[in-house]
């Protein structure tokens, strides 16, 4: 009796795909959804806090920024803040609702995948830099993250995968 090894057992009926293939197409997908949704919740978390877009007060943006200027990497970016903190709370809030909204809905895929490592990176290099060990400071966890987005954007289940089939149904397929 001759035993031959099965190559369809991990066939996914529903495309012909390979359940592997199926599962590396789809494997930054949870990646995306936990970066797009956690983005949001942290900008809405921002913009409806009593205290957070205050320039001073305990758990304002100015408070913050003021005790991480002496541990920051990068101080400068620190003084810049601290020029217009209010405004400055503003911008990366709204700037993480972006990111996170791009994010989820794969719009401009690429493009916010770099505007949440430049939000990440920028958090790591001031408030976050003194954390010690470095593992236990979530915002280089976090960049790092949003590297493989950058590289990939959102080729699938996305605005962008949607706009890039029109266009090819509009140029005849190619």
């Amino acid at each position: 009796m001759t035993h031959g090894m099965r190559t369809d057992t991990d066939m996914d009926r529903l495309n012909g795909r390979g359940v592997r293939d199926t599962a590396t197409h789809y494997a930054l997908l949870p990646l995306r959804i936990f970066l797009g949704v956690t983005f949001i919740y942290a900008s809405l978390d921002k913009l409806t806090s009593s205290s957070f877009l205050q320039s001073g007060g305990a758990g304002s943006i100015g408070d913050t920024m003021r005790s991480a200027r002496d541990s920051a990497a990068i101080p400068a970016l620190v003084d810049l803040a601290l020029k217009a903190p209010v405004g400055f709370g503003y911008a990366i809030a709204l700037g993480e609702l972006a990111v996170g909204i791009g994010t989820l809905l794969g719009l401009l895929g690429r493009l916010s995948a770099l505007g949440g490592a430049l939000i990440s990176f920028s958090l790591w290099m001031t408030v976050s830099w003194a954390t010690t060990p470095y593992y236990y400071g979530n915002d280089l966890a976090y960049f790092m993250a949003w590297i493989p987005l950058i590289l990939a954007g959102a080729p699938y289940l996305s605005v962008d995968a949607a706009l890039r089939a029109r266009r090819r149904r509009h140029l005849g397929g190619y």
